[in-house]
């Protein structure tokens, strides 16, 4: 039974097992053992859809928003999410605090602050990530977050952890020119050069100017120091806000930014980040809201997050409802099996965090509901998913 159920999935076995974990006979300790483990990993099935508001707002704490998942080298799911106190507005005290999952998001461990906050305002936006490859020995965390004073001054930061996650060192300012540099959740990529990329829309005061343009603060020293590109990215109404980027499969990278212009606006660099295009449209409508970008690593395919609406004169162009997903094989040309995550008109949906852990998409996203309230949603759905037909 220690040799086949496991593989078989033979859960009627599993008190057998228990038991054979005190056999006489090491071989057969060692395979009890072997089984049980599969068994745990099999016991959910496949096709399941693991879905929880990990972060549910109260009166006390009405918004938690901009979050970041990263799958931890252990298997487990390290969530961070910002934390608005007493308010839900952009301005209000905030923290940045995290939960664990050993299994799979389906339940969470105890709250803890990651970043207190050190803002005039606040601190919030976090971003979560491995600063090394899978194959090195030590691969030290990255938390990019934001640090508000004013109207006129957000920066983004910088602590690097080296005991996975437990402790972060001191603070490495990324934005050292003075302004409002935005720069969302979930957004650092590292290019397949090592350069890393911080995407930022910024704007000398979101009050009295509130026109943003995009540019990427550039390391090739591992995050120790930071220079901003030569180019930038401006368009129409207030701007290009929000912007992610993407390295594609011929080296360029793309970037790809919220606009007020009831689609999302698309930029091109030949020089890994430093000098832009003339920005366009890039095809896909969207009110103004972020849409989140990566690459599925199993099929090399896009996955495309966003919200699939467009009301012309409504506020930010349209309700940030449905939350949609699609799948490209043409590096954004054109979507194949569009499918919407959450359809409900009532809540609203952005703020998207994306990675990919044991086959599955591991997402994170705010949830508005009628009353104000914006609660942080983790989702897990199995890559299979994307690949299904759709009804029509």
């Amino acid at each position: 039974s220690a040799i086949f159920a496991g593989e078989a999935g033979a859960a009627n076995l599993k008190e057998k097992l228990i038991k054979q974990l005190n056999d006489e006979n090491r071989d057969a300790r060692i395979r009890a053992a072997q089984a049980l483990i599969v068994l745990a990993k099999n016991e959910h099935p496949q096709d399941e859809i693991v879905v929880s508001d990990v972060y549910e707002a109260s009166k006390e704490y009405p918004r938690y928003s901009e979050g970041s998942i990263l799958p931890l080298n252990d298997g487990s799911l390290l969530y961070a999410t910002t934390q608005f106190i007493g308010s839900g507005s952009d301005f209000a005290t905030a923290r940045i605090i995290a939960k664990k999952s050993t299994d799979g998001g389906r339940t969470w461990g105890k709250q803890r602050v990651l970043q207190e906050n050190t803002g005039k305002k606040n601190v919030m936006s976090a971003t979560l990530r491995y600063l090394a490859g899978p194959l090195q020995e030590k691969r030290p965390i990255g938390l990019f977050y934001l640090k508000k004073n004013t109207l006129s001054d957000l920066k983004a930061y910088l602590k690097v952890s080296d005991d996975n996650g437990k402790t972060f060192g001191p603070p490495i300012e990324i934005t050292t020119p003075p302004g409002y540099h935005v720069m969302n959740n979930d957004r650092i990529t590292i290019l397949s050069n090592g350069r890393w990329l911080a995407p930022v829309a910024s704007t000398p005061d979101v009050h009295k100017n509130n026109h943003f343009v995009c540019t990427c603060f550039i390391s090739d020293d591992q995050g120790k120091t930071w220079k901003q590109s030569t180019g930038n990215v401006d368009y129409a109404k207030r701007g290009a806000m929000e912007p992610e980027v993407f390295e594609l499969r011929d080296g360029n990278v793309l970037m790809i930014f919220r606009t007020q212009s009831g689609h999302i606006g698309s930029s091109l660099s030949c020089d890994k980040g430093d000098t832009w295009s003339e920005p366009v449209s890039w095809g896909v409508r969207a009110p103004e809201a972020p849409a989140t970008l990566r690459r599925i690593p199993s099929t090399g395919d896009l996955l495309l997050i966003w919200n699939d609406n467009f009301e012309p004169g409504a506020g930010h162009s349209g309700k940030r409802t449905p939350l949609t997903a699609a799948k490209s094989d043409d590096e954004g040309k054109t979507w194949k099996l569009k499918k919407n995550l959450e359809t409900d008109a009532d809540h609203t949906y952005s703020y998207i965090s994306l990675t990919f852990h044991d086959g599955r998409a591991v997402m994170s996203y705010y949830v508005g509901d009628e009353n104000r309230l914006i609660s942080s949603r983790f989702r897990s759905i199995p890559l299979t998913w994307f690949y299904e037909p759709t009804a029509d």
